[in-house]
């Protein structure tokens, strides 16, 4: 059946600048880390990219790595690109990444200029696309010199291959000396994707700052510390969980007795706003006029339904954010 998109998509999504760039991202993205893989079911990653979009959801975050297999993310969103999207494609901001391992030896890894290059090269080609919008250095690299990788960057926008630069997972110093270098290159820094959330807060200790004072976006991945903040774990790990699973991301000793308090704690002070826990905490990233966009995952769309409601959140008063960090204590 031919997509037809809801003409109305625009209307109730809230998108925010990016930094001081031209680009503006919706309040919430949609990451293709987990259920875009080979292993899942293709009609049902399709329907959630299409309630993404119909709901003004137009960035759509990848990597080369994500999967399983690693590249199977992306050759899926590539079909789905064809069948569905492929004259929408300018209303859209796509992104992938490079920076973990991708391929056996040397050049598959880290971040040097051979890696980096070859990577989007592989990644435009599983994406059937000519350019990213958005091109990451997924790591910060210990053993390449940070200029190498930063001028491949450069590199890359300088080709055509991608609109805007960006870095993830890089802690404050590593984050100011790469946007210094990609500011004196001409190729400015857009914007760093962290993982931030009620339960991960290092950003709090200077990155956020940093970002406010350079002009860069910031968007945080894991904003529901993989399920965590939501109503999936209040009575322990349920058999079908990411929790359960062995290769998971979340580690079943992640669900301690005082995580556990914690979360039944947070969701009470949802429920008296209103709301569901994941929502309360997406609205809680939201809240900082710092945080460009959240990174959210969908295993179903009605779970991407859910989490669109967090826009709507009424705002949290004093007591609340009080109440909230007693919690986290």
């Amino acid at each position: 059946m031919t997509y037809t998109p809801n003409q109305n998509r625009y209307a109730n999504m809230q998108y925010r600048r990016c930094g001081k760039s031209g680009l503006k991202l919706p309040a919430l993205s949609l990451g293709l880390w987990h259920n875009f893989g080979h292993v899942d079911v293709l009609e049902n990653s399709r329907q959630i990219m299409q309630v993404a979009f119909d709901n003004g959801i137009t960035h759509f975050d990848l990597a080369n790595n994500y999967g399983p297999p690693p590249g199977a993310a992306e050759e899926n969103f590539g079909r789905i690109l064809k069948q569905d999207f492929r004259s929408y494609r300018d209303e859209m901001i796509i992104s992938t990444k490079a920076g973990y391992t991708m391929w056996a030896g040397p050049y598959g890894d880290w971040g040097s200029k051979k890696y980096l290059v070859a990577s989007l090269d592989q990644s435009l080609q599983r994406m059937g696309l000519d350019y990213v919008d958005i091109f990451y250095h997924h790591r910060p690299d210990p053993e390449t010199p940070l200029m190498e990788t930063m001028s491949a960057l450069d590199l890359i926008v300088r080709q055509g291959k991608a609109l805007y630069v960006g870095i993830s997972n890089y802690r404050p110093a590593e984050a100011a000396q790469a946007i210094t270098i990609l500011k004196a290159l001409g190729t400015p820094c857009l914007i760093h994707q962290p993982k931030y959330s009620m339960f991960e807060r290092w950003v709090e200790g200077g990155l956020l700052h940093l970002l406010e004072q350079e002009g860069v976006g910031c968007i945080p991945f894991s904003p529901l510390a993989q399920g965590l903040l939501t109503n999936k774990y209040l009575n322990g790990i349920p058999t079908d969980s990411r929790a359960a699973k062995e290769h998971g991301a979340l580690r079943a000793n992640q669900l301690t007795p005082e995580r556990l308090t914690q979360i039944q704690a947070l969701n009470q002070l949802a429920e008296q706003r209103e709301q569901t826990l994941a929502q309360m905490a997406l609205a809680w990233l939201l809240k900082d006029p710092r945080i460009t966009s959240v990174l959210i995952g969908a295993s179903k769309p009605t779970q991407l339904l859910d989490a669109l409601q967090s826009l709507h959140s009424p705002a949290f008063s004093p007591e609340e954010l009080a109440a909230i960090e007693n919690i986290l204590k």
